[in-house]
């Protein structure tokens, strides 16, 4: 039952598993990764149960690499994907790591910066495309200040939109099958990022050329980070019909960007989350961005891969049970009962208005009724804990 199969569409960031162990204090404590380990990874995440690889333009083919040298590897990591039978769904583009973006991308003070990132963005496009990913996800990690007299915090959002609509026109003018998926995040590298939260994001993406293009990635780390609710920010991009791919792992509020094991820390938040999926009918990839403890060898790393996969599909056997339960589904549809027959009467019309004027309410005894959610969550939790 928790054996994963690729039409689960779990998926793996290739930055995730080659993760070499290293943080701001201590340096590596696995091997850097290579091509010959990501060819090797392919097979192994196949192995797994994993449907598909995920990647940055350079987690694949280095800053420097000639054309030539670009081709070859991406051919070589083609066909090693070809042989074990894996997808790539989505392809991003670094511009956070090399020094050349220390002060942003899109929104860079420096015009120069701001065409690079574009020519970068649109060869990593191409690159996506070379790989059949169907999402392109835009992460702005340096899009931000730590003074903001630096910039003109207007101007900055402009650039930001005017970027988006450049790649937008690119991608339709060589008629790529690809849709762009924005991600936020508070802080971190930057001291404070443009559109920190999925909702500022979502309001973002109305303001585009083509605002059906564009779609939400978001992180269960990043919402925790700012103190935020996942599920909820999930469920807004749901509503929204923008919840194009979604980032899975785990996070302790108030801490730096931890990147945990999916459902590692967070266990009803995770439940939630699972559940909103499922209930919803998401039929994207489940795409964990999540990294192996410092403390693990390469066989620690293939158990951590296992376990974010294993941990999301016990969790779907938790919502099937929650939603079979009949203590359960009793308690949920007494708190949403009409039992006074005013739930026709919510939607506007002249005479749905009048009949609410006209309708007397009982205010003192609607606020004194009980709802048993005491009741509610301890029955989840006896069902997550296991002895329900």
């Amino acid at each position: 039952m928790y054996t994963p199969r690729p039409e689960d569409k779990f998926t793996f960031g290739m930055w995730t598993y080659s993760n070499p162990g290293r943080d701001p204090f201590g340096d590596t404590t696995r091997a850097v990764p290579n091509l010959e380990f990501h060819c090797r990874a392919a097979g192994k995440l196949a192995e797994l149960g994993a449907y598909g690889v995920n990647l940055h333009d350079n987690d694949l083919v280095p800053i420097t690499a000639t054309p030539a040298e670009r081709d070859q590897i991406v051919a070589t990591y083609r066909k090693a994907l070809n042989d074990a039978g894996l997808k790539v769904p989505m392809a991003t583009t670094n511009m956070f790591s090399h020094a050349v973006f220390k002060d942003g991308a899109f929104t860079a003070a420096d015009p120069t910066v701001r065409a690079y990132a574009l020519r970068k963005a649109m060869e990593g496009i191409d690159l996506g495309m070379e790989l059949d990913a169907k999402i392109y996800v835009f992460w702005g990690g340096r899009e931000g200040t730590e003074v903001d007299a630096g910039k003109d915090l207007v101007e900055s959002v402009k650039r930001y939109r005017d970027a988006f609509n450049f790649l937008i026109g690119y991608v339709k003018d060589q008629g790529y099958n690809i849709k762009f998926a924005l991600e936020a995040k508070p802080n971190e590298p930057r001291g404070q990022i443009f559109l920190p939260t999925t909702g500022a994001m979502l309001g973002f993406i109305q303001t585009l050329d083509d605002p059906d293009f564009v779609g939400v990635n978001p992180e269960f780390a990043h919402e925790q980070m700012a103190g935020l609710s996942f599920p909820h920010a999930v469920a807004q991009a749901l509503d929204a019909g923008k919840l194009f791919h979604i980032d899975l792992n785990d996070q302790a509020p108030g801490r730096y960007d931890q990147d945990l094991r999916f459902a590692s820390v967070n266990y009803k938040d995770a439940f939630t989350l699972v559940k909103l999926l499922e209930d919803n009918g998401y039929s994207g990839s489940k795409h964990f961005d999540a990294h192996a403890y410092r403390t693990e060898d390469e066989e620690g790393v293939w158990q951590f891969c296992a376990g974010n996969m294993r941990n999301y599909l016990i969790l779907k056997e938790k919502v099937a049970q929650f939603n079979a339960d009949a203590e359960i589904q009793a308690l949920v549809a007494e708190l949403q009962a009409d039992v006074d027959g005013v739930a026709g009467l919510m939607t506007y019309t002249p005479d749905n208005a009048s009949a609410l004027r006209a309708r007397s309410f009982d205010i003192e005894a609607l606020g004194a009724k009980g709802r048993k959610l005491e009741l509610l969550d301890q029955l989840t939790g006896d069902l997550l804990l296991g002895v329900r």
